[in-house]
């Protein structure tokens, strides 16, 4: 019998479903989640031991290392040709190498002490995103259910990571792009690995729309409304935790668009909270571009003076949906250059509503220029994101000037993706303009004697 289920969010509605019953909402149209019947029986420990993992590609796997927090095939977690059976992984590659990084550049540009601050590169995945750790578990809900083909909408790297791990496990793909929207290198990728590309005009707002509109019955839909994703997605907060010896940070920063991040960590804390793994809740910092800010204006009341709040899942809906219907009659599309977060209905609003309340979180928001500096700091420092990881350091620092991250805080911002369109670095240092730009240096024409 399964010690896992799926429940709805809302406090007054509780819905439960079967694990095996693939669902995006419960019956009255609310989000779910994945839940577990009992607190895991675990030492912190076990995770580190892994490490040396002997040829276990489940102990190798960044995200698998955690089953025991996961565990929603209720399989025994040390049995590998159990393991084998049920778990996805691309030969443990998914977070195998993500881990905090001190990164001194960062530090001083942010005004944190340079002991203090840790970015975390998603990147090192092997589709170069953080999408791989949900990826994993979603793919491995599909495999329970005998799925044979799996869709999504996608700025870029979900369709990436979606179509690398289907044509893996052998099953077909389906990947909604919003057309002239995506960087080239992520098209390429889903091009790559064989999936079927749908392009769509408008924004991925409208392509969300279609796919949902448009996916088969027998399709699985592996957006971050699907709550199996998320489960993979909290992965990211278990190895910060592992690496800081499970002492929970002050902080924890991330780039703000479908808030499938936000909400994934939201979960991963209460869960650990819950059960006694953690003692103090790290609060978190969510970080939106100026041209897609719709958290940033809902949450701290910018649009008509409402702070819009979870309340114990008593969530304002009217405010949304005047939000919602405003931005629909005055043409109001989301704008930046940050594809990845380029989005302006955030399909996880209620549950990113859930994390910042339980965490007693922060909204901020910042330019294309804050984001560009921010992705080029980071790159001095011998590391690679896209321009909506640059929204993390960018965020970092705006927050420590007004003080709301004080000096000495604890922070760990996530860097979710590598840079995949090498045009916006190049154009960035090829302006001397710009702070962190290193221009290249032309000569004339040499005559040798």
């Amino acid at each position: 019998m399964s010690s896992a289920y799926q429940e709805c969010i809302d406090p007054k509605c509780r819905l439960r479903y079967d694990i095996r019953d693939f669902r995006l909402t419960c019956s009255k149209g609310h989000p779910l989640d994945v839940k577990y019947s009992s607190r895991p029986n675990i030492e912190l420990g076990i995770f580190s031991m892994r490490r040396n993992h002997g040829s276990n590609i489940y102990n190798e796997s960044g995200v698998w290392r955690f089953r025991n927090f996961i565990n929603f095939c209720s399989i025994d977690t040390e049995n590998y040709e159990e393991c084998a059976r049920y778990l996805v992984s691309l030969d443990g590659a998914e977070g195998r190498l993500s881990k905090p990084f001190k990164m001194s550049k960062v530090a001083e540009y942010v005004g944190v002490h340079k002991d203090n601050l840790f970015l975390q590169p998603e990147g090192y995945n092997p589709s170069g995103s953080f999408k791989d750790n949900g990826m994993a578990t979603a793919l491995t809900h599909a495999k329970l259910l005998n799925v044979k083909k799996i869709v999504c909408a996608s700025t870029g790297n979900t369709s990436a990571s979606a179509a690398m791990y289907a044509s893996n496990e052998g099953m077909g793909c389906e990947v909604y792009v919003p057309r002239g929207e995506i960087a080239i290198g992520k098209l390429g990728q889903a091009l790559q690995f064989g999936a079927q590309v749908i392009e769509v005009d408008g924004n991925f707002d409208d392509a969300l729309a279609m796919m949902l509109r448009e996916a088969s019955s027998n399709a699985y839909v592996v957006n971050s409304v699907n709550p199996f994703r998320l489960e993979g997605q909290k992965t990211i907060v278990y190895r910060i935790l592992e690496y800081l010896d499970w002492e929970s940070p002050d902080w924890l920063v991330y780039p703000g668009g479908a808030l499938g991040n936000t909400s994934s960590a939201g979960k991963c804390l209460m869960e650990l909270y819950e059960w006694g793994f953690i003692k103090k809740i790290p609060r978190l910092a969510v970080i939106n571009a100026e041209g897609a800010d719709t958290l940033y204006k809902l949450y701290n009341g910018i649009f008509n003076g409402v702070r819009l709040r979870w309340k114990d899942g008593s969530v304002d809906l009217s405010l949304i949906d005047e939000y919602y219907r405003y931005m629909d009659k005055n043409n109001i599309k989301p704008r930046t250059d940050a594809t990845a977060i380029q989005i302006g209905k955030p399909a996880n609003l209620l549950k990113g509503l859930r994390a910042l309340e339980f965490t007693d979180g922060v909204v901020e928001v910042v330019s294309d220029k804050e984001m560009y500096d921010g992705m080029a700091i980071v790159g001095l420092n011998g590391f690679d994101c896209e321009l909506a990881s640059g929204a993390v350091p960018a965020g970092i620092k705006k927050l420590r000037e007004q003080e709301i991250i004080k000096k000495d805080d604890v922070v760990v911002g996530i860097l979710t993706g590598r840079q995949k369109d090498p045009n916006i670095v190049i154009n960035y240092h090829l302006n001397p303009a710009n702070r962190f730009a290193v221009t290249p240096k032309r000569y004339s024409k040499v005559t040798v004697k």
